[in-house]
């Protein structure tokens, strides 16, 4: 059997190519790889249910960038904000403090209002439909759960409330205060307390309207809950949270947001 030799030309050919081939894999490997950013978000507990709906839909429609999403009260992240913690965006139930944020240089302009809150009588173990702030004193009521008026906006909310029909000092020993307004609804659940004043976001939610209605507290019995955010100095360059932020103001947001009862920008209290 014969053997045929490949030409030279043809050698010199295969060795060009593979080198060819080499030195792409080695330029690829030097490109940078592709990550999405992600915006740390410190959001008021009342947003728990709704931010937890809007996540997935923002990262769906944006797939570069992600979210990291850590609930509790306005006041302590405000605290925290200002010692350093490394969050880009801050979601507040009340836009006071998004403001001293801003006065303190810890944060960039503009502070922005995304919703009015509401605040609600619910009960995991009366029927709260039937309830009033008047009722409250009523001595099969033992514990009222409210979250601590020191710094969640929605238990400084609950307690101007009570105070401004009289009856803060009647029940003012039934108390039993919330860390933020998600711990409190789960005091009212668990029944450490027959009634808590919580935030109408909360009350919608299908797992706590299975267990109890609630009645609505007339807004002009308290300042309003004018929630606002703030993009942090540390999250200045961060784009994931500039996108989140101009994600809230659109259509798919929006309907999200009324959902739970807030009040958007535009709309009348009622």
């Amino acid at each position: 059997m014969n053997n045929v030799s490949t030409p030279p030309h043809c050698e010199r050919l295969k060795t060009a190519r593979g080198l060819f081939s080499t030195g792409l894999f080695a330029f690829a490997a030097l490109l940078p790889v592709a990550q999405a950013e992600t915006a740390r978000v410190a959001a008021a507990s009342d947003l728990k249910f709704a931010f937890d709906e809007l996540k997935p839909l923002f990262e769906t429609t944006h797939p570069s960038h992600k979210l990291e999403l850590v609930m509790g009260s306005s006041g302590k992240f405000t605290q925290q904000i200002e010692n350093g913690a490394p969050f880009d965006v801050f979601f507040s139930a009340d836009v006071s403090l998004p403001k001293r944020l801003l006065d303190s240089g810890k944060a960039l302009a503009p502070v922005t209002t995304y919703a009015f809150g509401r605040i609600v009588l619910w009960s995991a173990k009366l029927d709260a439909t039937r309830l009033t702030l008047k009722d409250l004193d009523r001595p099969d009521i033992r514990k009222i759960a409210i979250a601590s008026p020191d710094h969640a906006p929605y238990g400084a909310r609950a307690k101007e409330a009570l105070v401004r029909i009289g009856m803060w000092a009647k029940v003012e020993s039934k108390i039993a205060l919330g860390e933020n307004i998600s711990h409190t609804a789960q005091l009212v659940d668990m029944q450490a307390a027959e009634v808590g004043v919580i935030a109408l976001s909360l009350a919608l939610n299908e797992q706590l309207a299975r267990k109890g209605g609630y009645h609505l507290i007339p807004a002009d019995l308290h300042s309003p809950l004018e929630q606002a955010y703030v993009i942090t100095h540390h999250g200045k360059n961060n784009t994931a949270a500039k996108t989140f932020v101009d994600f809230m103001g659109t259509p798919t947001a929006r309907k999200v947001m009324r959902r739970y009862g807030f009040i958007l920008p535009g709309e009348q209290l009622r």
